[in-house]
């Protein structure tokens, strides 16, 4: 429904002339770590908030790190949102927000703190799995339906972590700095989508410093930009406890202070803004925008309408009282487990299928060897906040098991041992401020319990190993688990953990047939066995369908349609983070710590825009699979390109054929490039795609239109977009590195 803002607008400040300072201080942080104060005498609520982007985290204490333990608060695990980006599905994007939303409103939470959208420029980042892509276009494009769905049950969706939040490692104390060209084509325009397009009601602050300034108290990004240039009127949310100054903290675009303390009346935006409002340090209109924006979510999430009265002598009150009919949400329903497995299925990524070695026809099996601890491990109650308490979870093992029934024989061995978990604190969140984490397993483990996991390796690998060469098909399970994919730390490679090259090696020796899948939620190195394996699959944290989807897809009995949403790079050492960044980060001096509270290091992303396969395909680094990659179980034929001018500037279309014989799904990419490229652009960058079903034989015409913007780069010495002038390619294809068709157009 459209908003009055005049009306509304009005009714806001009918309520907020009500307020005393004391109360609209009481609103802007925390009251509890996740829900922020409230005015009881107005009848004006506090926001109620929770993580994350999985589904809804499971309950704590107001002001305790310890979960309630209650059985009502099991929901949902759905696909993570690197599984989403996979999908390169709109629709699918918006049927995920629509099953979030809806069972946080079950919950009876006003803010679903998701989705993540930082981009994937450094696949070492531990919360990459939270993220869609390395991407600009695919994260606007899959962020705006996401956060629509989500908004569709009277629940706000708070788009994070704006912004640059693209490491775990001291998180807290890193500064980037980038130049103005890189922030508006890469690290803006997904926020930028949220914002303008999808109108999300509320936006998170990052961690990390930009440009010196700590993000969720940042008076050139949450003022200048977020508010005076987009015309942002939502609420923004600190993230929690990442602030450090009350003075700017409050003259800032930020409205809700959030904290992992429970000294909520002590936070910057708490009793310290107080004193600085009493001196006139800061402005009280400061806090009424605050105070405003807050109101403002609280009705558009329908938690409250304002009663506006006029009394006797004339004068108008107002207070706030529960809105009529909110929606009541629902959670962890049968429907919410059918959405899961359909974003699950079309999540799923093909990477290679030498000899068509895939797919594995029950009717032909008789026995199955399953190897790996990721075959049966769950994943929903990991990765930091983005950790569930899932209903159930279909483990890749169980999917097979029930996919191919009581006639073929599914036996599994763990291949490989996994040491415990190595973070167990009530409240790692606290820790996570004053630490910086690699996610090493092995360096945590004493020197008893290495010499006993060396034995487990050994023995698991063995028994392993023995097994593969007698079976006929044998399917190895290995990647990452939420010990490394895990919010406040990043890998320190990207090779497998727990021996698993060794592993995977021996068993392909063994049987060259073996089929690979791969679980984890950013790229790994497979260099070490690549080229033995027929048929690789891969998958990220897919949600509590995760296996069912796996198990269809390995049968046959689902065409596999995902496409990769990020590059994967062959070793670390090809990626420009490694080559021209310096992550972690340039350590700052003892002076220049003093200079700026609570910063240590300093990022500067020397890559640029030259971020995923701009810059492979740009300085021409081989790579293990290119972005948009994704194999199918047909073939599929690229035709009749035509390229058009028309009114909104440049129609593009193809015809698509499915030339197999079973029904499949396709996601079409276009990409733009000049022809003769310049030495600061890309070669080409993604401006279109389309994902469709094609039944056997079936053609299809798809239609892109493109204009100025797809044409366009930001000029830095003159502040603004410029479009770009000769002959340009336009090229249509399967993956960045699978281009089907190209035409050429001359831009005057």
């Amino acid at each position: 429904m459209k908003e009055n803002k005049k009306e509304m607008n009005a009714a806001i400040e009918a309520l907020l002339n009500e307020l005393t300072l004391d109360e609209k201080i009481r609103m802007i942080h925390g009251a509890e770590f996740f829900k922020s104060g409230g005015c009881e005498r107005l009848g004006i609520p506090g926001v109620v908030s929770s993580d994350g982007p999985c589904g809804v985290r499971n309950d704590f204490y107001p002001n305790k790190w310890y979960v309630k333990g209650t059985s009502a608060d099991f929901v949902s695990y759905l696909p993570s949102n690197s599984a989403i980006a996979s999908t390169w599905n709109r629709e699918l994007a918006h049927d995920s927000g629509m099953t979030l939303g809806r069972e946080a409103r079950g919950r009876g939470k006003d803010v679903i703190l998701a989705p993540g959208i930082n981009i994937k420029r450094n696949p070492l980042c531990g919360r990459n799995f939270e993220y869609l892509s390395e991407d600009p276009y695919l994260v606007a494009e899959m962020v705006v339906p996401l956060i629509q769905g989500v908004q569709e049950n009277d629940v706000s969706a708070c788009v994070k972590h704006f912004l640059c939040n693209n490491q775990e490692w001291d998180r807290h104390g890193v500064n980037v700095e980038l130049d103005e060209r890189t922030l508006r084509e890469i690290y803006l325009p997904g926020f930028e989508a949220a914002v303008k397009r999808a109108k999300s009601w509320s936006l998170m602050g990052s961690y990390n410093l930009i440009r010196k300034e700590h993000g969720s108290e940042s008076s050139q990004f949450l003022t200048d930009i977020l508010r005076k240039e987009w015309k942002y009127d939502g609420c923004v949310f600190s993230d929690w406890s990442a602030n450090y100054d009350s003075k700017s903290s409050g003259m800032s675009g930020l409205d809700i202070e959030m904290g992992i303390f429970d000294n909520f009346d002590e936070y910057y935006m708490g009793l310290p803004l107080k004193k600085l409002v009493e001196s006139g340090e800061v402005p009280v209109e400061e806090i009424d925008k605050k105070v405003r924006n807050i109101i403002r979510l609280l009705l558009r999430v329908r938690k409250i309408e304002i009663e506006i009265k006029q009394g006797k002598s004339g004068k108008l009150s107002a207070k706030a009282v529960p809105a009529e009919d909110r929606d009541p949400g629902y959670y962890a329903g049968r429907v919410m487990a059918q959405h899961a497995l359909e974003v699950a299925r079309e999540s799923v990524v093909l990477l290679k299928n030498e000899k068509k070695r895939l797919p594995l026809k029950p009717s032909a099996v008789k026995k199955i060897l399953v190897i790996g601890d990721d075959a049966n491990r769950m994943h929903a109650n990991g990765g930091g906040s983005a950790e569930i308490k899932a209903l159930y979870e279909i483990t890749p093992l169980l999917g097979l098991a029930r996919e191919y029934g009581g006639n073929t024989q599914v036996d599994y061995v763990p291949g490989y041992y996994v040491p415990k978990k190595f973070r167990e604190e009530a409240n790692w969140q606290e820790k996570s401020i004053t630490e910086s984490f690699s996610a090493d397993v092995e360096r945590r483990d004493d020197k008893k319990r290495k010499a006993e996991a060396k034995k487990k390796v050994k023995a698991y690998r063995e028994e392993a190993v023995k097994l593969a060469a007698e079976y006929d098909d044998v399917i190895i399970f290995g990647g990452l688990d939420h010990d490394f994919d895990v919010e406040g730390a990043d890998r320190k490679d990207m090779k497998l953990p727990y021996e698993q090259d060794a592993l995977i090696s021996a068993v392909l020796d063994v049987n060259p047939n073996a089929i690979v899948v791969m679980i984890s939620g950013s790229p790994v190195d497979m260099s070490a066995w690549i080229d033995k394996a027929k048929a690789l699959v891969w998958m990220s944290y897919n949600g509590m369908e995760g296996g069912t989807a796996l198990a269809e897809v390995i049968s046959g009995q689902i065409c596999p349609s995902g496409k990769l949403a990020e590059t994967w790079p062959v070793h670390y050492e090809d990626t420009p983070t490694a080559k021209l960044g310096d992550y972690p980060g340039k350590k700052l001096s003892a002076a220049e710590q003093k200079k700026i509270k609570g910063c240590r290091l300093t990022e500067t992303y020397r890559e640029g825009i030259f971020v995923g396969y701009r810059y492979y395909e740009k300085y021409n680094v081989p790579v293990q699979f290119a972005f948009g990659h994704g194999l199918s179980y047909v073939d599929f034929k690229y035709s009749a390109m035509e390229v058009k001018k028309s009114d909104k500037g440049i129609s593009v279309s193809v015809k698509v054929t499915n030339s197999g014989v079973a029904a499949a799904k396709e996601a079409v990419q276009l990409y733009v490039g000049e022809k003769k490229v310049a030495e600061d652009n890309p070669v080409k960058e993604l401006k279109g795609f389309d994902k469709i079903e094609l039944l056997p034989g079936q053609t299809k015409t798809l239609k892109f239109e493109l204009g100025d913007k797809d044409f366009s780069h930001f000029d830095i010495e003159s502040a603004s977009w410029k479009k770009m002038k000769g002959a340009m390619v336009i090229s249509i294809g399967s993956a960045s590195d699978d281009i089907r068709c190209k035409k050429e157009v001359t831009l005057k």
